[in-house]
């Protein structure tokens, strides 16, 4: 199994404090021969993937930073970051892999669901939500991933009862789940085993979830018909 090199990590730390176009300039080529490492590492995950998902592309993501709207100017990430896309519209959620010194983890689920995507996941917990707390709450996702996270509101999204009994859900934004990782697990020659298994873990939110968003209220596919 391919792994990640260990000068990774000092060379994001040695970024995060030179994070400038000298520097980096000075140490692209470093920079390129670590891209292309991560970028290997990453290619395996997506074959391992495929073994057991329907995944049709793996995006890494550029280390430029689009500094137009931020407020913070650094021209650099100091992460690897990659995701896996799943084949839609049938099956649904995104796994995730970012690479920083000292702040490494997987991700798992819904960061940024559509408008339409979330007002039906909203209606559906509203509905009835115990598959959904029965699914997050299984034994292989507390162990491999905890517990669910994600941004929500403050109070009840529009048109919803601020009593409702899983109004905790409701409020939400996001549906993640997060696995921090510290440098060593990163480095193990496991990794790629961990992630793996972590991935796989997940499948039956991302079935129960694939199974919301292509059917409506009565169960019915809301799929194009082939």
């Amino acid at each position: 199994m391919k792994t990640i090199p260990e000068a990774i990590f000092q060379f994001l730390e040695e970024l995060n404090q030179n994070n400038n176009r000298d520097w980096f300039t000075e140490h692209k080529k470093c920079f390129k021969e670590l891209e292309k490492e991560v970028k290997q590492f990453n290619d395996e995950v997506l074959t391992g993937l495929r073994v057991h998902d329907d995944v049709d592309k793996m995006k890494m993501f550029r280390i430029y930073r689009d500094v137009r709207f931020s407020k913070n100017k650094a021209p650099y990430k100091t992460n690897f970051g990659c995701s896996f896309h799943r084949v839609k519209p049938k099956l649904r959620g995104g796994y995730y892999i970012h690479i920083e010194n000292n702040g490494s983890f997987l991700g798992a689920g819904f960061w940024n669901p559509e408008k339409d995507d979330l007002m039906r996941i909203r209606k559906e917990l509203e509905l009835d939500a115990e598959e959904f707390k029965e699914v997050i709450a299984t034994e292989e996702i507390k162990k491999y991933w905890g517990e669910l996270e994600g941004e929500e509101l403050k109070t009840a999204p529009k048109g919803f009862d601020k009593q409702h009994k899983d109004i905790s859900l409701i409020r939400k934004k996001q549906f993640m789940f997060v696995k921090k990782l510290d440098n060593k697990e990163v480095l193990s020659p496991k990794f790629q085993e961990t992630i793996e298994d972590s991935f796989k873990a997940i499948r039956p939110f991302f079935n129960l979830m694939s199974e919301i968003l292509t059917t409506d209220l009565n169960g019915e596919s809301m799929l194009p018909d082939n």
